[in-house]
């Protein structure tokens, strides 16, 4: 299938979904972006930056096939949009912590890690179901991901079973980590209002497949460290697919678009 060949339905149903897979990569790479220089030690300030420079070129690729589709230029649909226009799961807009990264930091290391391991796992299987969409161009971009995602899974799943069998503070922080992020992790799991055109036209896979997929391997983990499964995934702030943010959303784009907005030539 190419952009020719896409029916009305089956275009405005594939630009939604890649409007998801955008802003879920570019938030939650800025949110990454505020740890350097704050990480646990040297070696993971270089690796995370690295991760989150991945992650933003991620979310470039997918903004690039929107531009393609007739969004307008790439630059200004992932700088200019209003906070109601994103697509992102609210947990990914989510602040690291109190502070701000050049005012008093006290961001939550237990946070960003289970955060970050457990949408890895979901973009892993995102991404295997992704490389054979039926629209070509979207299949190419996510098999050149899966490259790179390979890697950012093995980073976040040794993070998280380190610090979940270790000190009885890392332990504890750990636990009270996983159910901050289970209570909004469902949004990241949900394809949206456009699910079933998304599903019919075999750009990915159903919803409810890939969240079982995910279940399953976050249940398999969570019993090797000893840990209790909680069960359901929720979305208790709503749902960021429809368009419902926090006002951490508003903060983020606010510092994402300050330099674009004041010089749209600079770009990426």
């Amino acid at each position: 299938m190419t952009e020719e060949t896409l029916k009305p339905q089956e275009k405005k149903a594939l630009i939604e979904l890649l409007y998801q897979l955008a802003d879920d990569d570019f938030l939650l790479s800025f949110r990454g972006s505020e740890w350097l220089g704050l990480a646990p030690h040297i070696e993971e300030d270089v690796a995370f930056s690295s991760i989150s420079q991945d992650m933003m070129g991620h979310a470039n690729l997918y903004y690039n096939l929107l531009e393609d589709l007739g969004e307008g230029e790439a630059d200004r649909i992932a700088h200019l949009r209003t906070p109601d226009q994103y697509r992102n799961a609210i947990i990914l807009e989510e602040v690291n912590g109190p502070g701000t990264y050049l005012k008093e930091p006290d961001y939550d290391w237990a946070f960003t890690v289970v955060r970050n391991y457990f949408y890895a796992v979901h973009k892993h299987i995102r991404l295997d179901s992704l490389r054979h969409s039926a629209y070509g161009p979207l299949a190419e971009a996510a098999r050149k991901i899966m490259t790179e995602q390979y890697y950012h899974l093995i980073h976040w799943e040794i993070w998280f079973k380190q610090l979940m069998t270790s000190t009885d503070e890392a332990i504890e922080r750990m636990t009270a980590a996983i159910q901050k992020v289970w209570k909004d992790f469902g949004g990241v799991l949900t394809l949206g209002p456009y699910y079933e055109d998304i599903v019919k036209a075999n750009f990915i896979d159903d919803e409810n497949v890939m969240k079982k997929r995910w279940n399953n391997k976050i249940e398999a983990v969570l019993k090797e460290v000893g840990a209790h499964y909680p069960g359901e995934p929720r979305m208790e702030r709503g749902n960021g697919r429809n368009g419902v943010h926090t006002d951490d959303l508003k903060q983020a784009t606010s510092t994402l678009s300050e330099v674009y907005a004041t010089n749209p030539a600079t770009g990426w």
